[in-house]
């Protein structure tokens, strides 16, 4: 059977990124006591050292490709207009 893959919220992410920049515990120390992996953890970190402002911002890469698809579509929509305008001459 699958198992459903668990997702943490930016606030959890920077709780424990913060906990393993404190380095009052280990990372094993902290894996258990949160339940998740220690590479995860030291992930979490690095990702929050090198950028803190965005780096658990939500669908940040998603947004950049809904951007690209709604410029695709208005291209689409002009290209239609164009047509449109070209049958009703015809």
């Amino acid at each position: 059977m699958k198992r459903e893959r668990r997702k943490f919220t930016a606030k959890f992410k920077t709780m424990v990124a913060l906990e393993a920049i404190r380095e009052q515990q280990s990372l094993p120390e902290l894996a258990s006591r949160f339940n998740i992996h220690p590479t995860q953890i030291s992930n979490w970190d690095r990702a929050f050292l090198e950028g803190p402002e965005h780096v658990f911002a939500k669908n940040s890469s998603k947004d950049k490709k809904s951007e690209k698809e709604l410029d695709q579509l208005y291209q689409k929509i002009g290209k239609l207009e164009v047509e449109k305008d070209f049958l009703k001459k015809a």
